[in-house]
């Protein structure tokens, strides 16, 4: 007798390959398929119904550590006394560019609406996905090298591309090529950051050479050398003219974009500098290092503020959450992404072997949606994968460290070792300044 194929949602094979099918014109199909679908709309016309009668975030309702609950989550803006509600840390889909085309993803980029996901990769390519349903959109022949950096200006309207060849390019918000300066560096362009105006822009390249640029004529205005190797990131402050920069000569340095002048430096890394980002507050400037460290400095005081430790290799990617100010995101050379908040001493989540293969598996760029409530990441093993939000009650096989991972409702009744605890939120009457006495941080109160 010849088996019985059940269908199962979650049975893998799920039985005999679906054929081709014909319509009555001839034309051939496959059969509609169920898509992985992560849909904000409903959490974020909840969360404007909810601001009538729930001005205050210490209002909001507590959601229950059970699957019934999941029609209950809002936005991550709905939670902005707990980040642990934002963790981002569960799996929700992978992307791979054509079989014939997939190289490294080097640049991942979240259109400002949020609808869609613009990756840039080692063959030069962007291709387009949806940022809900996951799936294939556009795939452009960009520039004539590998794409290196990608940026948005703060209006929403045009965005920028660097390549390896020193070229900078000028997009529209539909993909339209409208400039190209073909000789912006000598070398690979690392990284592009626009100033909060939109008028100014700046780039770091190989070359050793920071560059001031006029947006509207494409023209270099100042030139910062200083920097003593390839200058891999670079940063422009959230609302004030100052440029924050770091490269494999292991330095941070600050600049003044006006005068094109080397404000200060610092020296607290043992091997190059991958990455410096400014948080929303302008306050904190954060780096990442092939030492495996990464370092908090707060401008206000010009000193190292906190020191990061616990990836195991080189971390080679940074990201601030955009609604917690002390919530971010490091991946590194192993494949592994961490997060972690400002105040504690390890990683509140660890996500080992994020990304996986034969390949190399550095992650090379992590991005967040502009809601907050799903990260984005590009790897060298040339996959785009899409994280997100474990829903209350959700079983989860990741290592939660520290106490805030507890609060979040997706993890509670489980542990690392599946022991049984409480559920329960911090009561209103207190505030992170005054849960337990330790190190007073800038900006944030007192240290958990």
């Amino acid at each position: 007798m010849a088996p019985e194929y059940r269908y199962h949602p979650y049975a893998f094979p799920a039985g005999p390959p679906v054929p081709p099918q014909a319509d009555a014109l001839g034309a051939t199909y496959r059969k509609h398929t169920q898509r992985r679908t992560v849909d904000y709309t409903s959490s974020v016309v909840q969360y404007i119904q909810n601001q009538r009668s729930q001005p205050d975030a210490w209002d909001s309702q507590v959601l229950q550590p059970k699957p019934a609950a999941a029609i209950d989550m809002s936005t991550p803006a709905a939670y902005s006394h707990n980040p642990s509600n934002s963790f981002a840390a569960k799996f929700g889909h992978s992307c791979t560019n054509y079989k014939g085309r997939a190289s490294s993803i080097n640049r991942v980029l979240w259109t400002p609406s949020g609808g869609r996901l613009i990756t840039g990769s080692q063959n030069a390519e962007f291709t387009l996905w949806n940022g809900q349903s996951f799936y294939h959109e556009l795939t452009l022949q960009a520039h004539d090298q590998a794409i290196r950096s990608m940026e948005w200006s703060y209006d929403d309207e045009n965005w920028i591309s660097g390549d390896d060849g020193g070229a900078i390019k000028y997009w529209t918000s539909n993909m339209n090529n409208v400039l190209v300066n073909n000789s912006a560096h000598q070398e690979s362009v690392q990284d592009l950051s626009f100033s909060r105006t939109n008028l100014k822009f700046c780039s770091c390249s190989d070359d050793t050479t920071i560059k001031i640029w006029d947006f509207e004529r494409c023209e270099e205005e100042h030139r910062l050398t200083g920097h003593g190797w390839n200058v891999k990131s670079v940063d422009w402050h959230p609302t004030k003219s100052l440029v924050a920069s770091g490269g494999k000569d292991s330095v941070v340095k600050l600049w003044d974009p006006r005068t094109g002048r080397e404000l200060c430096s610092f020296y607290d890394h043992k091997n190059w500098v991958n990455s410096v980002k400014w948080n929303q507050n302008g306050n904190w400037l954060l780096t990442a290092s092939k030492d495996q460290v990464i370092k908090l400095y707060d401008m206000r005081a010009m000193k190292e503020l906190k020191s990061f430790h616990g990836h195991r290799i080189e971390v080679t990617a940074l990201a601030w959450h955009p609604i917690h100010e002390e919530y971010f995101v490091s991946g590194s050379r192993d494949g592994s992404i961490f997060h972690w908040l400002v105040g504690h001493e390890t990683a509140q989540v660890e996500v080992p072997n994020a990304h996986n293969s034969n390949h190399n598996n550095s992650v090379w760029d992590l991005q967040w949606h502009p809601i907050g409530h799903m990260l984005c990441s590009g790897s060298n093993d040339r996959t785009t994968k899409f994280w997100c939000r474990n829903r209350p009650g959700d079983k989860s096989n990741i290592n939660v460290n520290q106490s805030f991972g507890i609060l979040n409702s997706a993890f509670a009744g489980q542990m690392i070792c599946n022991a049984p605890i409480p559920f329960r939120e911090v009561p209103p009457t207190l505030t992170l300044a005054t849960r337990k006495e330790g190190t007073t941080i800038p900006g944030v109160g007192t240290a958990i």
